[in-house]
């Protein structure tokens, strides 16, 4: 069974995973995105700079701190599914 350095390490990584993801695709819209989306591609940029600060958040918590706070996953896979909802739009 893993220790619960490991487990935090495996949560962090899960973040970094996501972030990674989402900064993909917010890099997709940034270059085929036309006038209607800048607006929504914005309020997504500050959602992931909020996601990008979180992260750096939980390196610094102890693995104890980190197991007590892991939950927001509900939140990458939202603004994930908007980005790419976005992406799909623009590129019709």
């Amino acid at each position: 069974m893993p220790n619960i350095e490991k487990l935090a390490e495996q949560h962090i990584k899960e973040h970094e995973s996501r972030l990674k993801h989402i900064d993909e695709l917010m890099q997709e819209a940034e270059k085929t995105g036309d006038e209607k989306s800048k607006a929504e591609l914005k309020e997504l940029k500050e959602q992931q700079t909020k996601m990008g600060d979180y992260v750096e958040q939980l390196k610094k918590k102890s693995p104890e701190q980190l197991m007590e706070t892991a939950g927001p996953m509900v939140m990458w896979e939202l603004v994930a599914q908007k980005l790419e909802k976005l992406v799909e739009k623009i590129k019709k």
